[in-house]
């Protein structure tokens, strides 16, 4: 038989497009102005699936959904809004609705949201009750926002593991939050880490714990992350700086579900969600010996790349907006920005991406005194976040980047990072252990496993070189095409 689709839209236009659209893709069309008849229609038994706006002149769909979902629970509800905000997507999922669409809309991605809603099992959408607080934890309307939206929407009720990616300063630990706050674990702890701020022979007792005496200087045990976090989310940032020992732990419990502490023998079992982030190529890590394989796809389950703002410029506006308004509730003073000063903020490149953007907005704050910022003001402010042309040298010149020039922009990634804080103390012994396994790794790769060859480009006594290789666990072998290889 054919399916019958209740449409429910105050506007005539969008009524018209829907009905046609539906027709021409096989089902019964009925199609009403407001809230009540679509009740009426709902209440009565009738349609198989009901596609709804948020906002009509009787009664909100948020507000009917829960009579719908308690009347006929198996009946699949598609919401759409022009209020294309994070919490919309949350309401909607909240309410049980079976999807979000935010308009506009892709006909021919609603025609398919509706063949797989009617053509899935039937299913009761879990509700996350009514405690839900208001709020804007992710800011955007954009189309690439729109999808994050929708796909943290549909994450909210599950354990699957989730791994953001993006540039420094896009919102991962955010958005990681917001999965968090507005999920099924929102009761439990959130638990963060920064790999890259962790001396690295110190994660795996921050990640585990330790037991009394498991090393020099462990005086009392002590709990780690995951014992943290136990009942919620533990929030791994950075994770392509984690050690190889401390990767291999990892995957123990996202194998097995327990750990043990540093020093430990009795397994302890865990009941956490994990969220990874990271703002390098894991694949290009994993290539070069520096990331586990297998753990890369236990964590990449759900892949979620977040745009750069550059990506999503359309958004500055409400992100200024936002911004401004935290502002005014710190005491800051209200401000307005002219479109001219929104117009340089859309065509600046932003590599520091949405925490720069808010650090400029603060910073205008406080320093300006003027009600209005203008388009001067904004210019003469990112012309002076520009960092001055380093001297020309001739490896500039020839076009190959200088290991310096590579350092300073690894460098300059790494305290962004942290945004206004500074990275934890002990940096320069940190920076040169971590640089030592990749430089070593590119020596034996280059020599094809050629250890005196590698010892000698490096200019190290052979056995240094060995003794090296042991300490940072750099494993090579000879392929059958004789390149070196680690794991």
């Amino acid at each position: 038989m054919t399916a019958t689709i209740l449409v429910a839209d105050d506007d005539a236009a969008i009524r018209t497009v829907l009905n046609q659209a539906l027709s021409r893709a096989g089902y019964d069309v009925r199609i009403t102005a407001n809230a009540a008849t679509l009740w009426r229609w709902v209440s009565s038994g009738d349609g198989d699936l009901v596609l709804t706006d948020v906002v009509m002149p009787d009664e909100n769909a948020f507000d009917l959904l829960p009579r719908i979902k308690k009347s006929r629970p198996d009946l699949p509800v598609i919401v759409m809004s022009a209020q294309n905000t994070f919490m919309t997507a949350v309401k909607a999922s909240e309410k049980g609705a079976y999807d979000y669409l935010p308009k506009p809309f892709d006909l021919t991605e609603l025609i398919g949201i509706v063949g797989r809603a009617l053509s899935e099992p039937k299913r009761k959408p879990a509700q996350l009750g009514d405690d839900m607080q208001d709020g804007m934890p992710l800011v955007g309307r954009s189309a690439a926002m729109q999808e994050i939206y929708r796909v943290l929407a549909r994450l909210m009720q599950t354990d699957l593991t989730l791994m953001i990616t993006g540039e420094s300063g896009t919102g991962k630990e955010l958005v990681a939050r917001a999965l968090h706050d507005y999920g099924k674990r929102r009761n439990g702890p959130f638990v963060a880490i920064n790999m890259a701020a962790i001396p690295r022979d110190l994660i795996e007792s921050e990640l585990f714990g330790h037991e009394k005496g498991a090393f020099t200087g462990a005086q009392t045990r002590s709990t780690g992350r995951f014992e943290q976090a136990e009942g919620g989310t533990l929030f791994l940032d950075e994770i392509g700086d984690m050690p190889m020992d401390a990767q291999t732990r990892l995957l123990r419990v996202l194998q097995q579900g327990e750990y043990t502490t540093v020093g430990g023998r009795t397994p302890i079992r865990t009941d956490v969600r994990i969220v990874a982030a990271t703002n390098k190529d894991l694949k290009q890590s994993i290539h070069q010996g520096l990331f586990r394989e297998d753990l890369f796809y236990r964590l990449n389950v759900v892949p979620l790349r977040l745009p750069p703002l550059r990506e999503r410029a359309e958004d500055i506006g409400d992100l200024v907006r936002h911004f401004v308004q935290e502002g005014e509730t710190e005491g800051l003073g209200g401000k307005r920005f002219e479109q001219g000063a929104l117009d340089v903020m859309k065509s600046y490149p932003w590599p520091g991406n949405v925490r720069e953007l808010e650090n400029l907005v603060r910073r205008l704050m406080a320093l300006y005194p003027q009600d209005v910022m203008t388009r001067e003001i904004v210019e003469q402010e990112l012309r002076a976040d520009q960092p001055e042309a380093p001297a020309e040298t001739a490896a500039t010149r020839s076009g190959t980047p200088t290991i310096a020039q590579a350092v300073e922009e690894n460098m300059r990634s790494y305290f962004a990072s942290f945004g206004e804080s500074l990275p934890p103390s002990g940096l320069y012994e940190r920076v040169l252990n971590e640089v030592e396994y990749p430089l070593i790794l590119a020596a034996l790769t280059a020599t094809r496993g050629n250890q005196i060859r590698a010892a000698d480009l490096l200019g190290l006594n052979r056995n240094t070189l060995r003794k090296k290789i042991r300490e940072l666990g750099v494993s090579v072998y000879r392929s059958s095409r004789g390149t070196a290889s680690s794991s």
